[in-house]
């Protein structure tokens, strides 16, 4: 599942703070209107279904957060007006009713489709637009990250301000939706994320992979459904030592502590940039209130020397777990082994350490057939760090694929909404709700204008100063997965509105003066409303903050075959040695049903390979990996190398996604998996075992060298090098001798291009070495897959020609 926010301001943006993951969605943030618009409720509290984004001065435009078909959209001519009129009397045109509903299905996991829902409302008139930025006379008809399709342009034949069914139209993520428009003078992008009922049904209850969203009392996942940051559920009483076995190299001594009888810690951990990071809750005495302690994450004690944990976990396994080491590498990164274990079956009753010793055994390497597991995490307010045994059975390992509650998580139904029969939220059911205590009540201050609770302007300022001022009300709310009906939903206005013109509501109040209110209120809000136009009219929905499950699910990771499939050229470019210089030889086009029947052949086991060895804990790391493997494979097309058997070097030729190539990488990776009989025993089965041709792959990626004693780690090459963008290009293009001109300009035209950063993973794919010399055969192609995949899995805007894009 491949999905990124509405707006990308920054492209290939990177933050300097290790500690944030998402640089992206840490801007995007600040796009949400904290005062207008606010998730769940609106101003006047009625339940509100998205949220309201608002780039700034920027002419920022709006972008489709992934693949989807089209479910209906609205393009107008100009802008309406609410009724306000400017100082000559004429209307104030300050209202756009252009829109886009999109519909989402992908993969988040082996079996596990999800299907969503995003909107984007509020779109710009055609007419602004033309003012900011200028259409051509002839759009194209699909669109692209950089131009707006011919059907998001075309207001004629009647069809201006009027709902179109989407039809067949497809959009790809980034794809341009338009620019930002406004509602009643306030400029805004109005965006939601929901799931239809049956959809989210099956998604969170399916049979073997039900999601805990919400449960105060979770327990262990018996599925492999993982991605994401890794939780830990600690139930004390449980002593945390200052160091296992007094073990230096792996385990930095640290001040250790205790976690009382009835506590219950629960830690999140996740890696970024080569280190490892901790945040912790805790619930005291099992009062059901859990307190964060860590307001900043903690890096691991390993980590204060640089030595960058993530980076080292294959030396660390290797070191740990001699009965098995690629276990060992899954209990490090996930503190369980998700695929079948080979040696680590059961654990062992070992005793407990005394002062941070295992008594007799004073290095964990001296321990067979073991699943014990140190890490370190934060106890106390201050940050404060102890070693626990994550592999124990007491403790619960959750992922971001089970939603876990002390995260934010809670659905929000019938029997706790907030919002009563009238439909308005009411002020103590959302405290109740959020958990979080209103200090200006708690204080005994006197609430503003003689507060009395039947007054509404009283009830709504109450409640939007709860929402606005109080500290923890924001983040909570975030995490409301609320059932509703859609605002954009004509058959709901007579129950969501139907206060406002009763005797003593807003319009029955002005009866006299102001007759027609409620009618001219509801006519002029038809003028946005759409869902009857598609099938779910009249429907309950699921709906989400929306960017919150945006970043929730950009650390998912798993490639759906149609993504996968997008990673893939439609235009392959191939290289031949021509004495000493290279030459092109553009091949026919690649048909799109040949290239996804590949992918799907190759889905499940390469993301399995891709989450395992924390590939696809980044798109720019996924895109190296394809650059790569994609190539090797020949699009996908097999295992093993070409005219394998007649290589010099057979019959050690190069076999699974990355050509595990000599004797010594296949025993290497026997050793890596302890896997008993010599290599040839098992060098076959890495062509023939998918499984093994892509695990194989991702063990070479974070463990190629020569000589062998020198390990490298590509993973490194994906984080430390400068991001590749089309304002850099001439910066990480190199003039080759086999490069035309036309290398240097505009990346929409280049037949082909080459990019140093991915040359130097390249060559540590080839030779080990990154910083190798000489000619690399197959660089062309895989820099060409490079590119595509970069537009396909990052947030950077690469405007890969059309002649190359795999889209459908």
């Amino acid at each position: 599942m491949i999905i990124s926010p509405p707006f990308l301001p920054t492209s290939g943006l990177t933050s300097s703070d290790a500690s944030k993951p998402d640089p992206m969605m840490d801007v995007v943030d600040q796009f949400e209107i904290g005062h207008h618009g606010v998730y769940p409720v609106t101003f006047d509290r009625r339940f509100h279904c998205g949220i309201h984004l608002n780039p700034g001065e920027q002419h920022e435009p709006v972008r489709a957060i992934a693949d989807g078909d089209v479910v209906a959209y609205r393009v107008s001519k100009n802008a309406i007006s609410d009724g306000a009129k400017d100082a000559q009397g004429q209307p104030l045109l300050n209202s756009n009713t252009g829109f886009v509903l999109l519909r989402h299905t992908t993969d988040t996991g082996d079996g596990r489709t999800m299907t969503y829902y995003s909107l984007y409302m509020h779109l710009l008139d055609m007419t602004a637009q033309e003012n900011i930025v200028p259409q051509p006379n002839d759009p194209p008809e699909t669109g692209s990250a950089n131009a707006l399709p011919r059907w998001l342009l075309d207001t004629a034949g009647g069809k201006d301000g009027v709902v179109q069914p989407g039809g067949t139209k497809k959009v790809y993520r980034k794809d341009m939706l338009g620019y930002v428009g406004q509602h009643q003078g306030v400029q805004h992008l109005h965006h939601e994320v929901f799931m239809a009922e049956a959809d989210f049904t099956a998604w969170f209850d399916q049979d073997g992979h039900k999601v805990q969203i919400g449960e105060k009392n979770p327990v262990q996942p018996q599925s492999g459904d993982y991605w994401g940051h890794s939780y830990f559920v600690i139930k004390g009483p449980l002593e945390l030592y200052p160091q296992p076995s007094g073990d230096d190299t792996w385990f930095p001594r640290v001040p250790g502590g205790s976690i009382a009888a009835g506590d219950t810690l629960y830690v999140e951990a996740w890696f970024n940039l080569g280190r490892r990071y901790t945040r912790a809750w805790i619930d005291k005495g099992g009062s059901g209130n859990v307190t964060l302690l860590t307001s900043d994450p903690i890096a691991d004690p390993y980590d204060n020397d640089t030595r960058q944990y993530e980076y080292n976990l294959y030396q660390r396994s290797m070191a740990l777990y001699p009965a098995c080491p690629s276990d060992g590498y899954e209990l490090l990164r996930f503190g369980r082994i998700l695929s079948i274990p080979v040696k680590l079956a059961e654990p062992v009753n070992l005793p407990a350490p005394i002062d941070g010793a295992l008594p007799g055994n004073p290095h964990p390497t001296n321990i067979s057939d073991q699943r014990v597991t140190w890490i370190a995490v934060p106890f106390d307010e201050n940050g404060t760090l102890g070693y626990v045994d994550i592999a124990q059975d007491a403790v619960t390992k959750l992922s971001d694929a089970d939603f876990p509650f002390f995260t934010g998580w809670q659905k929000v139904d019938e029997d706790n909404t907030p919002f009563n029969h009238d439909g308005l939220c009411g002020y103590d059911e959302l405290c109740r709700l959020t958990g979080v205590e209103d200090p200006q009540a708690t204080s005994g201050m006197v609430q503003p204008l003689e507060y009395d609770k039947n007054n509404d302007n009283n009830a709504n300022q109450q409640l939007a100063g709860y929402i606005q001022s109080t500290e923890g009300v924001g983040e909570k709310l975030r995490g409301l997965v609320c059932q509703a009906r859609s605002e954009w939903d004509p058959s709901n206005n007579g129950d969501r509105y139907k206060d406002l013109n009763d005797p003593d509501g807003f319009f029955g109040k002005q009866k006299d003066t102001n007759p027609n209110g409620y009618t001219n209120f509801i006519d002029f809000l038809s003028k946005f409303q759409f869902l009857d136009k598609t099938p779910l009219a009249g429907r309950k929905l699921r709906f989400f903050h929306p960017l919150a499950f945006i970043r929730h699910f950009r650390r998912c990771g798993w490639l759906s075959a149609s993504e996968l499939t997008q990673c893939i050229p439609r235009k392959i470019i191939d290289q031949t040695k021509n004495g000493a210089h290279q030459t092109i030889y553009p091949t026919s086009t690649l048909d799109w049903g040949i290239a996804h029947g590949r992918a799907e052949r190759f889905e499940r086991e390469i993301n399995i390979a891709l989450r395992k060895y924390l590939i696809s804990i980044s798109g720019l790391r996924t895109a190296y990996f394809m650059g790569n493997a994609i190539q090797e494979t020949i699009y996908l097309s097999r295992t093993s190398e070409l005219g394998g058997a007649s290589a010099t070097y057979a019959p050690w030729y190069g076999r699974g996604v990355i050509q595990l190539t000599f004797e010594e990488n296949y025993q290497r990776y026997g050793d890596f998996r302890k896997w008993s009989g010599q290599p040839s025993v098992y060098r076959d089965s890495l062509e023939t075992d998918l499984s093994r041709a892509c695990d194989s792959a991702g063990f070479y990626w974070i463990s190629c060298a020569k000589p062998i004693a020198k390990v490298h780690n590509i993973n490194i090459e994906a984080d430390r090098l400068p991001i590749f963008t089309e304002t850099t290009l001439t910066n990480v293009c190199s003039n080759y001798d086999y490069h035309t001109k036309s290398c240097k300009a505009a990346i929409s035209s280049m037949p082909f291009r080459a990019c140093s950063q991915f040359e130097r993973s390249a060559r540590a794919v080839n030779t080990g070495n990154p910083n190798s010399t000489g000619t690399l055969m197959g660089l062309i192609p895989r820099t060409n897959v490079f590119i595509a995949s970069v537009a396909k899995l990052t947030d950077i805007l690469v405007d890969y020609p059309g002649a190359y894009s795999q889209k459908k």
